[in-house]
């Protein structure tokens, strides 16, 4: 299996980190592969993929780039650059800073890139040997950034940054090992300072040292990159959780809507992942100053608690809330 050393150090200087880029590159990977996880990914692909298809069919030469870089085991490293949470103010570093680091690549760290994620045993295709290889890798997720993920980023942020503050909360309820064994498939903490990154046989490395980032994205998808500079930075992005649901279909349990009144505790239902006040809005119909009073009600009654993530604050259940809620099932 695929593992790192993780030391306490490391782990105490991590953080999660909010990229453009990783959710860029997720939304290509879903684009390329031509299948969607859920129904509202469904939806995004119908919108969207006769679109890259035409354009990939305009542009052969492009098209085999992004298939070689999205190899069948392995993305190509000049591809999924690592974030620097140095250069990151707090209101997150922009999709035009880090397609940056893309397309400045060096061509001939490509091309070796492009070996590697590809699987080839010989040389690459003649159409890849080329000094344009990050230009056009570059072009090509800017398309996708503005064309199919600039339009929604704003809901899909919020619902990263909803995750930031679940992951957050659970890890100060059970630690490093309740915070990641779900995080991404094969994921899991093993105990002894090691973090099983996935099931396959690569070596094990060693993070001491190193500055570790977790990059939720909204697709269904995920990887791990890594960059060895003077001080040596490990990413792992992985899909996020807590999709934003339908209101209508909430069920409210008969007696918790009696108890609270049931505007009020479809709220404290839809609490099952960190939402704002917006989000809340959105998906109950109800208006903003009707929101607003049953989450102040509701934290007065210490069934929700807020926590800002970025430029958002995210309300979410208790463990009061919790119990009241399971008590009514």
């Amino acid at each position: 299996m695929g593992w790192w050393q993780v030391n306490a150090d490391t782990l105490a200087g991590s953080r999660f980190v909010v990229s453009p880029l990783a959710e860029a590159i997720a939304s290509l990977k879903v684009l390329e592969r031509g299948s969607a996880a859920h129904p509202g990914e469904r939806a995004w692909l119908d919108a969207h993929q006769p679109a890259y298809r035409a354009r990939q069919a305009a542009d052969p030469v492009t098209a085999q780039l992004i298939r070689a870089a999205l190899g069948p085991t392995w993305n190509a490293d000049f591809l999924t650059p690592t974030p620097d949470p140095d250069a990151a103010d707090p209101a997150g570093v922009s999709f035009e800073e880090e397609v940056t680091r893309v397309r400045e690549a060096a061509p001939e760290v490509a091309r070796a890139d492009l070996l590697v994620s590809s699987g080839s045993r010989g040389p690459l295709p003649a159409p890849l040997r080329r000094d344009d290889l990050p230009q056009r890798t570059a072009d090509t997720l800017e398309w996708v950034w503005r064309e199919t993920v600039l339009p929604y980023w704003a809901r899909r942020r919020r619902i990263v940054e909803a995750d930031v503050v679940a992951r957050t909360a659970q890890l100060s309820r059970g630690g490093w090992a309740a915070a990641l064994d779900d995080m991404r498939p094969g994921m899991r903490w093993l105990g002894g300072s090691r973090l099983q990154i996935n099931a396959r046989n690569y070596p094990p490395r060693e993070l001491a040292g190193a500055r570790l980032m977790f990059v939720p994205v909204t697709p269904r998808t995920g990887w791990v990159s890594w960059e060895v500079p003077v001080r040596p930075r490990y990413a792992v992005v992985y899909p996020c959780s807590g999709a934003l649901t339908d209101a209508e279909g909430t069920p409210v349990p008969e007696a918790l809507g009696a108890l609270l009144g049931h505007a009020r505790a479809t709220v404290l239902v839809l609490l099952d992942s960190p939402m704002s006040t917006s989000q809340l809005v959105a998906l109950t119909g109800q208006g903003l100053g009707s929101v607003g009073r049953h989450l102040r009600v509701l934290r007065d009654a210490r069934l929700v608690q807020r926590r800002r993530a970025g430029r958002s604050v995210l309300y979410y259940r208790t463990a009061a809330g919790e119990c009241l809620l399971h008590a009514q099932h």
